[in-house]
């Protein structure tokens, strides 16, 4: 291996150093049972991001509406709790939340079917502390997802 093959596996990743290697790693999901795509396949993580940007706008109106008075700095804070709420709510009962709804997406538990309330509250506050949520697994589920056993899907 030259240099420049080495800073190249460096800059792309582990997991395309592996690639190179003959490594397989399958699709995203295949460990799980996920189909590779459609329905019941794992959300692809843009999609994933737009529907928490609806949720959190949806939480920073009702906030600002509702319980802020019309100040914005007191209705951020009041949207972590709106969105705490309105997640295990939604979560807990229909598998999503109106982002991911709009989206085409569902949260579901890793072996199939519903999550359970503690499960949902679990996710829903790891969610909230933002670095579970960014840490991914080669399944590009986030620590709050894993710790839940949950994953989201396409429906």
């Amino acid at each position: 291996m030259d240099n420049r093959q080495a800073i190249g596996s460096w800059l792309s990743g582990p997991r395309a150093a592996a690639e190179d290697m003959g490594v397989e790693f399958g699709h995203r999901g295949e460990r799980l049972g996920l189909p590779e795509s459609g329905p019941g396949s794992v959300a692809p993580v843009g999609r994933r991001i737009a529907a928490l940007l609806v949720d959190w706008a949806l939480c920073m109106l009702i906030s600002y509406g509702f319980l802020a008075g019309g100040d914005p700095q007191r209705a951020g804070n009041w949207s972590l709790l709106v969105l705490l709420v309105l997640s295990v709510l939604t979560v807990g009962t229909v598998g999503c939340t109106p982002g991911k709804r709009l989206l085409g997406l569902r949260v579901v538990a890793a072996g199939g079917g519903r999550l359970s309330l503690p499960r949902v509250v679990l996710r829903t506050v790891l969610l909230l502390l933002v670095i579970p949520a960014v840490v991914w697994d080669r399944d590009t589920r986030g620590l709050h997802d894993r710790f839940a056993g949950a994953v989201q899907v396409r429906i």
